[in-house]
């Protein structure tokens, strides 16, 4: 970790886990199938991944890809996951739930922070799908979350800086505003040094190709919108290192 700053890598893999941790990350966010946005992680990868790393691991908490709006019985199998990580170690957990009109939905909110404690619990990009930011920040911060992860609401971290700015001016220290989404090394000195914020998100995540000889070119195991059959996306230990290592001279 850079010292004065925090950087948490989002990891879907125990070799991203692994590199992510070599190369200075502060903490992971562990989940599955980055490809939706990260979903919950089997409880065998939180379970190997923690058997790997020494650095805090925080959970995602999400049933399934797409929108924030759950039904009860998705709603049943997050209180399950919960209650499951929370048994296997995880460390900390990454949720949020909103209404069909945009807003957080604090009572399940309320619920799911229950079911959680003792462990801290960062509100995650739903964050940047709602009606009103500010408001939605002083919801979280009377709800208990530790954190909310943003990309200011926009398509990346960058593009959404004034808002996330806004954000940390806000807070005032009560809740922890961590920008995410599309942070590299060459933008990353510029959102740390313009928004006061003290924790940064990323993937810093590199492509490797399958060790398959054998392929067979015709088959894809998912939607035709989905990842290179034969293609890896794991985290990368020397951009780890190269993003740890701008934020350290960006103090």
């Amino acid at each position: 970790m850079a010292e004065g700053f925090l950087m948490e890598v989002c990891v879907d893999s125990v070799e991203s886990a692994i590199n992510a941790e070599r190369g200075g990350a502060g903490r992971l966010e562990l989940c599955s199938s980055l490809l939706e946005g990260g979903i919950t992680p089997s409880i065998g990868l939180l379970q190997v991944v923690k058997q790997y790393v020494r650095i805090p691991v925080y959970t995602m908490i999400r049933p399934r890809g797409g929108d924030f709006l759950y039904s009860d019985r998705e709603v049943e199998v997050m209180k399950k996951d919960i209650e499951l990580v929370r048994s296997h170690g995880a460390d900390g957990l990454v949720l949020g739930a909103l209404t069909e009109d945009g807003r957080v939905d604090a009572e399940l909110c309320m619920e799911l922070l229950a079911v959680s404690r003792p462990l801290p619990v960062t509100f995650h990009r739903a964050f940047d799908m709602v009606h009103d930011p500010m408001v939605t920040l002083e919801t979280l911060v009377s709800l208990g979350f530790e954190r909310v992860l943003t990309s200011g609401c926009d398509c990346s971290a960058l593009e959404g800086l004034p808002l996330i700015k806004r954000l940390v001016e806000q807070a005032k220290g009560r809740i922890t505003i961590m920008p995410g989404g599309g942070i590299t090394e060459r933008n990353l000195q510029r959102i740390l040094e313009s928004s006061g914020v003290l924790e940064f998100h990323c993937s810093a995540r590199s492509s490797k190709d399958s060790a398959m000889k054998f392929r067979n070119s015709c088959v894809n195991m998912g939607a035709s919108l989905t990842a290179p059959e034969y293609g890896l996306k794991v985290a990368d230990v020397s951009k780890v290192r190269s993003l740890n290592a701008i934020a350290k001279n960006t103090l």
